[in-house]
Formats: C-alpha cells, structure tokens, sequence
C-alpha cells in the first residue's frame, strides 16, 4: 500500500506534464486566417515553391539571429508532411551580403550533396548551419564588422565549414549555386514588403510575423495557409 500511494502522484505529475506538452504542439482550433491582418498574398508567386516554407533572411539581422535560435529549429521539424523548408540568403540589406549569399548557398548546395534533408539544416551536421552559427555570432555579439574587408568576411565561414578559399572560388560557379543564387534573388522585392525574417507558404502567402505569437502559432499559420 505505501508503494502504491507514493507510486500514483509521480505517475499523475507525469501523465499531466505529457498532456500539457501534447496541447502545446497539437494544432488545435484556430480562427480563420484574415487576409491583411495574418498574412499578405504576393503579387508575384515565387517560382517553384509549392508546398515549402521560404525564411528569407540576413546575417545582420537580430530578429534572425532570433528565430534561428529558438523558432525555426522546432518549427522545420514539425512542419505538415511532406512540406520543404527553404533558406534564401538576402544580398542587398548588409555590407557584404553578395558575398554572404555566394558562401552560404556553396554550403546549402554542400549539404544536399551530402544527403541532408531540408529538415536537418538546423542539425549540427549542417555546413549552413555552422556558417550561419559564425555569422550571428561574429556580428551580433562580438559586434565584429570585417574592417579588414571580404577576405576576413569570408574566412569566418570558410573555416567553421572546413573549406579552403580556393574550394569555395570553384563552387561558387558551379550550376547548382548559380541556380539557387538566382532563386534567391526573389527575395528583395519580398523584403521591402516587411523586412526580414519573412515567412511565405507555398510561394505565394507571405506571413505577417506580428502573427507570430509562439511556436505553436506560427506552425498553425503555416497549416492553416499550406491548405489554401
């Protein structure tokens, strides 16, 4: 009897915190999305994006560095079944965001070379990531602004990444970087929208982040628009 009596309160403090969590990453009802109020509909879609979720973003961007650190790596794990999830680098808000955007897809294209899914690109077997990682740290925190110019831009990634100077000239040419550096430049006109971090669904709804109350409501949002 004094087992049993001990035993229950720990397996009902259990039970409770599993259903505590349950609700929270459960969609449960959500009002209906208000055009205007949630989410902008883009004039021009984003080719090739059905059924993804683009982060248009920049390495000087504290709000970035934000999301990327607490938002995002829940949210790209949970996203609705077979959505992908797309990084676009933007080159035109920091000093060195051309050359920004030319490392970072080198490495984007790296992982998916290496058989990483779009749903490890915030694992720490992601080069992007790792690059990502310097970048924020470099110049939010340690306040570094590469006075010294691109190379020293440059080798803050390069060496977190494992890749030499001369790798990264070779391909950075490659067709799969220029591609997707093309792709990428989509994301100017959607950045004089809000700015960055943005979030568009399906190429096309591009959410307003004022939305955005918690992980469990941006991941509603983006259900909610991925039916549309």
């Amino acid at each position: 009897m004094k087992m049993g009596t001990t035993m229950k309160p720990k397996i009902s403090r259990t039970i409770y915190a599993l259903l505590a969590l349950a609700i929270l990453l459960t969609n449960t009802s959500i009002a209906a999305l208000i055009e205007g109020q949630d989410y902008l509909v883009l004039e021009r879609r984003i080719p090739n994006a059905s059924n993804t979720l683009i982060k248009i973003f920049s390495y000087d961007c504290p709000f970035c560095y934000k999301y990327d650190k607490t938002v995002l790596p829940i949210v790209v794990l949970n996203l609705p079944v077979g959505m992908a999830f797309k990084p676009f680098h933007l080159k035109t808000r920091s000093k060195y965001g051309v050359l920004g955007s030319e490392l970072l897809a080198v490495l984007l294209v790296k992982d998916q070379e290496n058989g990483l899914s779009d749903k490890e690109l915030y694992s720490e077997k992601s080069l992007l990531k790792k690059a990502m990682t310097a970048y924020y740290h470099a110049y939010h925190d340690k306040k570094e602004r590469w006075d010294a110019g691109p190379d020293a831009f440059l080798i803050t990634g390069l060496d977190v990444a494992g890749m030499s100077k001369e790798e990264f000239d070779i391909a950075k040419n490659s067709p799969r970087v220029k591609a997707l550096l093309t792709e990428w430049d989509t994301s100017n006109s959607i950045y004089k929208i809000q700015g960055v971090p943005a979030f568009v669904v399906n190429g096309k709804y591009l959410i307003n982040n004022k939305s955005i109350k918690s992980v469990g409501s941006m991941l509603d949002l983006i259900k909610e628009l991925a039916k549309k």
